[in-house]
Protein backbone atom coordinates (compact mmCIF):
# COMPACT_ATOMS: atom_id res chain seq x y z
CA UNK A 1 0.00 0.00 0.00
CA UNK A 2 1.32 3.49 -0.90
CA UNK A 3 2.27 5.69 1.99
CA UNK A 4 0.39 8.45 0.75
CA UNK A 5 -2.98 8.67 -1.12
CA UNK A 6 -4.01 10.09 -4.67
CA UNK A 7 -4.40 13.56 -4.72
CA UNK A 8 -8.06 14.79 -4.73
CA UNK A 9 -9.27 17.74 -6.34
CA UNK A 10 -10.29 19.22 -3.28
CA UNK A 11 -6.67 18.22 -1.93
CA UNK A 12 -4.71 20.35 -4.63
CA UNK A 13 -7.53 23.14 -3.42
CA UNK A 14 -6.70 22.95 -0.29
CA UNK A 15 -2.61 23.24 -0.50
CA UNK A 16 -3.45 26.27 -3.53
CA UNK A 17 -5.13 28.21 -0.90
CA UNK A 18 -2.37 27.85 2.00
CA UNK A 19 0.27 28.38 -1.20
CA UNK A 20 -1.51 31.59 -1.67
CA UNK A 21 -1.48 32.91 1.52
CA UNK A 22 1.91 31.76 2.18
CA UNK A 23 2.31 33.69 -1.07
CA UNK A 24 0.94 37.05 0.35
CA UNK A 25 2.91 36.53 3.51
CA UNK A 26 6.65 36.15 2.34
CA UNK A 27 5.59 38.89 -0.85
CA UNK A 28 4.51 41.32 2.92
CA UNK A 29 7.52 39.98 5.12
CA UNK A 30 10.08 41.00 2.38
CA UNK A 31 8.56 44.25 2.05
CA UNK A 32 9.16 45.05 5.21
CA UNK A 33 12.77 43.90 5.26
CA UNK A 34 12.36 41.14 7.45
CA UNK A 35 13.81 38.58 4.71
CA UNK A 36 16.24 37.35 7.13
CA UNK A 37 14.23 36.40 9.91
CA UNK A 38 11.73 34.28 7.11
CA UNK A 39 14.86 32.98 6.17
CA UNK A 40 15.98 32.01 9.98
CA UNK A 41 12.48 30.32 10.53
CA UNK A 42 12.65 28.38 6.92
CA UNK A 43 16.15 27.12 8.11
CA UNK A 44 14.64 26.10 11.62
CA UNK A 45 12.22 23.98 10.11
CA UNK A 46 14.21 22.14 7.94
CA UNK A 47 16.64 21.33 10.71
CA UNK A 48 13.43 20.11 12.64
CA UNK A 49 12.35 17.97 9.62
CA UNK A 50 16.24 16.80 9.03
CA UNK A 51 16.17 16.04 13.15
CA UNK A 52 13.14 13.72 12.67
CA UNK A 53 14.68 12.14 9.21
CA UNK A 54 18.04 11.03 10.63
CA UNK A 55 16.57 10.91 14.54
CA UNK A 56 18.06 13.38 16.54
CA UNK A 57 16.15 13.24 19.99
CA UNK A 58 17.53 16.13 21.63
CA UNK A 59 17.35 18.69 18.66
CA UNK A 60 13.97 17.56 17.76
CA UNK A 61 12.48 18.14 21.59
CA UNK A 62 14.49 21.11 21.39
CA UNK A 63 12.76 22.18 18.30
CA UNK A 64 9.21 20.86 18.82
CA UNK A 65 9.37 23.02 22.22
CA UNK A 66 10.24 26.25 20.48
CA UNK A 67 7.32 25.56 17.46
CA UNK A 68 5.32 25.07 20.66
CA UNK A 69 5.40 29.00 21.49
CA UNK A 70 5.91 29.92 17.73
CA UNK A 71 2.67 31.59 17.32
CA UNK A 72 3.76 34.04 20.73
CA UNK A 73 6.77 34.49 18.90
CA UNK A 74 5.59 34.90 15.28
CA UNK A 75 3.32 37.96 16.75
CA UNK A 76 5.76 38.95 19.05
CA UNK A 77 8.21 39.62 16.21
CA UNK A 78 6.14 40.54 13.24
CA UNK A 79 3.12 42.26 14.65
CA UNK A 80 3.14 45.10 12.24
CA UNK A 81 3.66 42.67 9.38
CA UNK A 82 1.01 40.55 10.53
CA UNK A 83 -1.61 43.34 10.49
CA UNK A 84 -0.38 44.44 7.26
CA UNK A 85 -0.90 41.13 5.83
CA UNK A 86 -4.46 40.91 7.42
CA UNK A 87 -5.25 44.13 6.41
CA UNK A 88 -3.93 43.26 2.90
CA UNK A 89 -6.61 40.25 2.87
CA UNK A 90 -8.71 42.55 3.33
CA UNK A 91 -8.09 44.94 0.96
CA UNK A 92 -7.87 42.00 -2.12
CA UNK A 93 -11.13 40.89 -0.48
CA UNK A 94 -13.28 44.04 -0.45
CA UNK A 95 -11.56 45.01 -3.76
CA UNK A 96 -10.35 48.28 -2.04
CA UNK A 97 -9.69 51.05 -5.28
CA UNK A 98 -7.38 53.92 -4.98
CA UNK A 99 -7.59 56.83 -5.45
CA UNK A 100 -6.79 57.30 -9.36
CA UNK A 101 -5.18 60.32 -10.04
CA UNK A 102 -6.07 61.80 -13.71
CA UNK A 103 -3.27 62.32 -16.40
CA UNK A 104 -3.75 66.43 -15.38
CA UNK A 105 -2.34 65.76 -11.73
CA UNK A 106 0.49 63.53 -12.72
CA UNK A 107 1.68 66.07 -14.68
CA UNK A 108 1.41 68.48 -11.90
CA UNK A 109 3.54 66.87 -10.09
CA UNK A 110 6.29 65.74 -12.72
CA UNK A 111 6.49 69.74 -13.09
CA UNK A 112 6.18 70.26 -9.65
CA UNK A 113 9.55 68.01 -9.30
CA UNK A 114 11.40 69.59 -12.24
CA UNK A 115 10.92 72.64 -10.17
CA UNK A 116 12.15 71.77 -7.19
CA UNK A 117 15.26 69.62 -8.44
CA UNK A 118 16.19 73.11 -10.53
CA UNK A 119 15.60 75.06 -7.58
CA UNK A 120 17.52 72.01 -5.21
CA UNK A 121 14.74 72.12 -3.00
CA UNK A 122 13.71 68.98 -0.85
CA UNK A 123 10.07 66.98 -0.88
CA UNK A 124 8.29 64.33 0.02
CA UNK A 125 5.08 63.59 -1.91
CA UNK A 126 2.69 60.36 -1.02
CA UNK A 127 0.43 58.70 -3.50
CA UNK A 128 -1.35 56.28 -1.40
CA UNK A 129 -1.81 52.49 -3.26
CA UNK A 130 -5.06 50.96 -1.94
CA UNK A 131 -3.68 49.92 2.08
CA UNK A 132 -4.76 51.99 4.62
CA UNK A 133 -2.23 54.56 5.95
CA UNK A 134 -3.17 56.79 8.63
CA UNK A 135 -1.67 54.27 11.07
CA UNK A 136 1.70 55.46 9.42
CA UNK A 137 1.60 58.85 9.15
CA UNK A 138 1.72 61.17 12.19
CA UNK A 139 1.13 64.80 12.20
CA UNK A 140 0.09 67.05 9.83
CA UNK A 141 -1.73 69.82 8.38
CA UNK A 142 -5.47 68.66 7.01
CA UNK A 143 -5.95 70.73 3.32
CA UNK A 144 -8.24 69.12 0.70
CA UNK A 145 -7.41 71.75 -1.81
CA UNK A 146 -6.83 71.15 -5.52
CA UNK A 147 -3.48 69.90 -6.84
CA UNK A 148 -1.45 72.67 -8.52
CA UNK A 149 2.29 73.22 -8.99
CA UNK A 150 2.01 76.87 -7.33
CA UNK A 151 0.96 74.96 -4.09
CA UNK A 152 3.28 72.24 -4.12
CA UNK A 153 5.96 74.60 -4.47
CA UNK A 154 4.77 76.99 -1.78
CA UNK A 155 4.53 73.68 0.61
CA UNK A 156 7.98 73.00 0.21
CA UNK A 157 9.44 76.57 -0.17
CA UNK A 158 12.19 76.13 2.75
CA UNK A 159 10.56 79.06 4.76
CA UNK A 160 7.58 77.17 5.62
CA UNK A 161 6.87 75.46 8.75
CA UNK A 162 5.54 72.48 7.21
CA UNK A 163 8.47 72.19 4.42
CA UNK A 164 10.66 69.13 6.15
CA UNK A 165 6.96 66.97 6.47
CA UNK A 166 5.30 64.77 3.84
CA UNK A 167 2.25 65.82 1.41
CA UNK A 168 -0.25 63.11 1.09
CA UNK A 169 -2.04 63.31 -2.30
CA UNK A 170 -4.77 61.39 -3.34
CA UNK A 171 -6.34 62.05 -6.84
CA UNK A 172 -6.15 65.84 -7.82
CA UNK A 173 -6.79 66.77 -4.07
CA UNK A 174 -3.71 67.35 -1.74
CA UNK A 175 -5.30 66.20 1.66
CA UNK A 176 -2.34 66.84 4.18
CA UNK A 177 0.98 67.93 4.31
CA UNK A 178 3.90 68.05 7.15
CA UNK A 179 3.14 64.92 7.89
CA UNK A 180 5.61 62.89 9.95
CA UNK A 181 6.87 59.08 7.64
CA UNK A 182 7.82 56.50 9.77
CA UNK A 183 11.91 56.26 9.26
CA UNK A 184 13.39 52.61 7.78
CA UNK A 185 16.67 51.30 9.59
CA UNK A 186 18.19 49.71 6.53
CA UNK A 187 21.39 51.32 5.97
CA UNK A 188 22.36 49.55 3.15
CA UNK A 189 18.92 50.74 1.22
CA UNK A 190 19.53 54.12 1.92
CA UNK A 191 22.75 54.35 0.20
CA UNK A 192 23.87 57.83 2.21
CA UNK A 193 20.29 59.55 2.22
CA UNK A 194 18.95 61.53 4.61
CA UNK A 195 16.36 61.63 6.68
CA UNK A 196 13.54 61.90 3.86
CA UNK A 197 14.97 59.16 2.14
CA UNK A 198 14.67 57.19 5.74
CA UNK A 199 10.99 58.44 5.71
CA UNK A 200 10.14 57.46 2.08
CA UNK A 201 11.70 53.77 2.28
CA UNK A 202 10.10 53.75 5.77
CA UNK A 203 6.24 54.05 4.04
CA UNK A 204 7.34 51.88 1.29
CA UNK A 205 8.27 49.12 3.74
CA UNK A 206 4.99 48.79 5.55
CA UNK A 207 2.81 49.66 2.47
CA UNK A 208 1.86 49.93 -1.05
CA UNK A 209 2.40 53.59 -1.23
CA UNK A 210 4.70 55.12 -3.94
CA UNK A 211 6.79 57.72 -2.23
CA UNK A 212 8.73 60.40 -4.22
CA UNK A 213 11.71 62.09 -2.66
CA UNK A 214 13.48 65.13 -3.81
CA UNK A 215 17.00 65.51 -2.34
CA UNK A 216 18.17 68.99 -1.88
CA UNK A 217 21.76 68.17 -1.23
CA UNK A 218 22.25 65.90 -4.38
CA UNK A 219 19.33 68.26 -6.64
CA UNK A 220 18.54 64.32 -8.09
CA UNK A 221 14.72 62.34 -7.60
CA UNK A 222 14.06 58.91 -6.47
CA UNK A 223 11.23 56.67 -5.91
CA UNK A 224 10.45 54.51 -2.78
CA UNK A 225 8.08 52.00 -3.73
CA UNK A 226 7.50 48.06 -2.27
CA UNK A 227 10.29 47.89 0.14
CA UNK A 228 13.31 49.66 -1.87
CA UNK A 229 14.34 52.85 -2.96
CA UNK A 230 15.47 53.78 -6.47
CA UNK A 231 16.98 56.38 -7.65
CA UNK A 232 15.36 58.30 -11.20
CA UNK A 233 17.83 59.66 -14.24
CA UNK A 234 15.05 62.56 -14.49
CA UNK A 235 11.30 63.79 -14.44
CA UNK A 236 11.08 61.77 -17.59
CA UNK A 237 11.50 58.39 -15.72
CA UNK A 238 9.35 59.66 -12.87
CA UNK A 239 6.50 60.42 -15.36
CA UNK A 240 7.09 56.68 -16.23
CA UNK A 241 6.58 54.94 -12.61
CA UNK A 242 3.92 57.46 -11.67
CA UNK A 243 1.57 56.86 -14.75
CA UNK A 244 2.61 52.68 -13.94
CA UNK A 245 1.62 52.80 -10.53
CA UNK A 246 -1.76 55.06 -10.95
CA UNK A 247 -2.75 52.15 -14.03
CA UNK A 248 -1.54 49.18 -11.16
CA UNK A 249 -3.70 50.70 -8.12
CA UNK A 250 -6.82 49.47 -9.52
CA UNK A 251 -8.11 45.78 -9.00
CA UNK A 252 -7.62 43.53 -11.88
CA UNK A 253 -7.74 40.24 -12.61
CA UNK A 254 -4.91 41.26 -15.43
CA UNK A 255 -3.01 43.01 -12.71
CA UNK A 256 -3.10 40.35 -10.33
CA UNK A 257 -1.65 38.23 -12.87
CA UNK A 258 1.12 40.19 -13.54
CA UNK A 259 2.03 40.74 -10.19
CA UNK A 260 1.98 36.48 -9.28
CA UNK A 261 4.39 36.65 -12.37
CA UNK A 262 6.68 39.04 -11.56
CA UNK A 263 7.28 37.46 -7.99
CA UNK A 264 7.49 33.74 -9.74
CA UNK A 265 10.08 32.95 -7.03
CA UNK A 266 8.53 33.91 -3.99
CA UNK A 267 5.60 31.74 -5.65
CA UNK A 268 7.57 28.96 -6.27
CA UNK A 269 8.70 29.07 -2.33
CA UNK A 270 4.88 29.22 -1.14
CA UNK A 271 3.70 26.42 -3.19
CA UNK A 272 6.49 23.91 -2.16
CA UNK A 273 6.29 25.33 1.61
CA UNK A 274 2.15 24.49 1.07
CA UNK A 275 2.78 21.24 -0.57
CA UNK A 276 5.31 20.15 2.51
CA UNK A 277 3.02 20.93 5.02
CA UNK A 278 0.04 19.39 3.51
CA UNK A 279 2.68 16.30 3.49
CA UNK A 280 3.16 16.59 7.13
CA UNK A 281 -0.53 17.71 8.95
CA UNK A 282 -2.70 16.41 6.62
CA UNK A 283 -2.02 12.42 5.28
CA UNK A 284 1.26 12.93 8.05
CA UNK A 285 -1.36 12.84 10.63
CA UNK A 286 -3.05 9.49 9.64
CA UNK A 287 -2.18 6.26 9.93
CA UNK A 288 -1.27 4.42 7.40
CA UNK A 289 0.13 1.37 5.98
CA UNK A 290 3.42 0.97 3.72
CA UNK A 291 4.47 -2.28 2.29
CA UNK A 292 8.21 -3.42 2.14
CA UNK A 293 10.44 -5.80 0.87
CA UNK A 294 13.04 -6.17 3.32
CA UNK A 295 15.97 -9.06 3.53
CA UNK A 296 16.28 -11.71 6.05
CA UNK A 297 19.47 -11.35 8.24
CA UNK A 298 21.15 -14.24 10.36
CA UNK A 299 22.70 -14.24 13.33
CA UNK A 300 24.37 -16.47 16.03
CA UNK A 301 25.12 -19.13 13.52
CA UNK A 302 27.10 -21.39 15.80
CA UNK A 303 31.08 -21.96 15.17
CA UNK A 304 31.74 -24.87 12.79
CA UNK A 305 28.55 -24.13 10.48
CA UNK A 306 29.06 -22.16 7.42
CA UNK A 307 25.48 -20.57 5.97
CA UNK A 308 25.21 -22.06 1.95
CA UNK A 309 21.92 -20.29 1.24
CA UNK A 310 18.68 -18.46 3.28
CA UNK A 311 15.52 -19.47 1.48
CA UNK A 312 13.38 -16.95 0.65
CA UNK A 313 16.53 -14.39 1.21
CA UNK A 314 13.76 -11.28 1.29
CA UNK A 315 9.93 -11.26 3.23
CA UNK A 316 7.24 -9.01 2.64
CA UNK A 317 6.97 -6.84 5.68
CA UNK A 318 3.20 -4.11 6.21
CA UNK A 319 4.31 -1.57 8.31
CA UNK A 320 1.83 0.45 9.96
CA UNK A 321 1.91 4.24 11.40
CA UNK A 322 1.97 7.95 11.09
CA UNK A 323 1.97 8.19 7.02
CA UNK A 324 4.56 11.46 8.09
CA UNK A 325 6.42 8.78 9.62
CA UNK A 326 6.69 6.33 6.77
CA UNK A 327 7.86 9.18 4.25
CA UNK A 328 10.69 10.52 6.86
CA UNK A 329 12.06 6.99 7.74
CA UNK A 330 14.94 5.70 6.84
CA UNK A 331 13.70 2.14 5.77
CA UNK A 332 16.72 0.98 4.42
CA UNK A 333 17.84 -0.64 8.17
CA UNK A 334 14.81 -2.76 8.09
CA UNK A 335 15.28 -6.64 7.89
CA UNK A 336 14.11 -9.88 9.74
CA UNK A 337 16.64 -10.87 11.89
CA UNK A 338 16.66 -15.21 12.39
CA UNK A 339 18.53 -16.59 15.69
CA UNK A 340 20.13 -19.38 14.35
CA UNK A 341 21.39 -20.70 17.31
CA UNK A 342 19.52 -23.83 17.07
CA UNK A 343 21.18 -25.08 13.74
CA UNK A 344 23.82 -27.12 16.19
CA UNK A 345 20.80 -28.87 17.44
CA UNK A 346 19.47 -29.99 14.00
CA UNK A 347 16.88 -27.19 13.24
CA UNK A 348 16.35 -25.58 9.69
CA UNK A 349 13.39 -24.01 9.10
CA UNK A 350 12.60 -21.06 11.17
CA UNK A 351 9.80 -19.22 12.26
CA UNK A 352 9.88 -15.49 12.54
CA UNK A 353 6.76 -12.95 13.81
CA UNK A 354 6.63 -9.48 14.08
CA UNK A 355 9.25 -8.63 17.18
CA UNK A 356 11.68 -10.49 14.41
CA UNK A 357 11.35 -7.33 12.36
CA UNK A 358 14.29 -4.20 13.04
CA UNK A 359 12.49 -1.75 12.11
CA UNK A 360 12.30 2.27 12.68
CA UNK A 361 10.96 3.85 16.19
CA UNK A 362 7.55 4.96 15.76
CA UNK A 363 6.29 2.34 13.44
CA UNK A 364 4.42 -1.28 14.04
CA UNK A 365 4.72 -4.12 12.06
CA UNK A 366 1.72 -5.47 11.19
CA UNK A 367 2.55 -9.01 9.01
CA UNK A 368 5.30 -10.84 8.00
CA UNK A 369 5.01 -12.88 4.82
CA UNK A 370 6.29 -15.21 4.71
CA UNK A 371 6.48 -16.37 8.27
CA UNK A 372 9.02 -19.66 7.37
CA UNK A 373 12.75 -19.15 6.68
CA UNK A 374 14.49 -22.23 5.58
CA UNK A 375 18.36 -21.98 5.84
CA UNK A 376 21.02 -24.01 4.20
CA UNK A 377 24.00 -25.10 6.38
CA UNK A 378 27.13 -27.28 6.07
CA UNK A 379 30.44 -27.96 8.43
CA UNK A 380 33.45 -27.83 6.45
CA UNK A 381 33.98 -31.07 5.80
CA UNK A 382 30.70 -33.17 6.98
CA UNK A 383 28.39 -31.48 4.56
CA UNK A 384 25.41 -30.08 5.54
Amino acid sequence: MEALPDLRILDAVDVGLVAFLLWLAIVVLRRSGATLALVGFAFLGLIYLAALRFQFPLTASLLRAFFAVFVIVLVVVFQDDLRRLVEQIGVWGLRRRAPTAPETALDVVVRSVTRLIETRRGALLVLPGREPLERHLEGGVKLDAQLSEPLLLSLFDPNSPGHDGAVLIQGDRIVRFAVHLPLSDNRAALRGGGTRHAAALGLAEQSDSLVVVVSEERGVVSLARDGRLTPLPGPEALSQELRQFAAGTAPAPRGALRGLVARWPEALVAVVAAAAMWLVVVPGASVGELERQIPVVVANLPDGFELETVSPSEVTVVLEGRRSRLVLADLNETAVRVDALLVQLGRRTFTVSPSDVQHPEGLRVLDVSPSQIRLSVKRPGNGS
